[in-house]
């Protein structure tokens, strides 16, 4: 089957080249991404690694989350 394919393949004109492009592209993708990361504002670096945090809404501060860790809820309030 190797055989088959293999003699089919040398029978192309110019398949020599196919993987010297196929390189070309792959190696320039990650370049482009190299480059890409490397240029990134950190602004965007900051909201992009808070975004698994996010549920849809704004995060809130730390101090705005220690003063409500001393408030009960209205529900436990009442009960007490």
């Amino acid at each position: 089957m190797l055989k088959y394919i293999k003699g089919h393949m040398a029978s192309i004109d110019g398949i020599e080249w196919f993987p010297i492009i196929s390189f070309i592209i792959f190696f320039s993708f990650f370049i482009g991404l190299i480059f890409y990361v490397i240029t990134m504002k950190k602004k965007k670096v900051e909201e992009m690694k808070n975004i698994p945090l996010e549920n849809g809404e704004e995060q809130e501060s730390e101090e705005d989350q220690d003063e409500g860790e001393d408030q009960l809820p209205n529900e436990q309030n009442k009960s007490l």
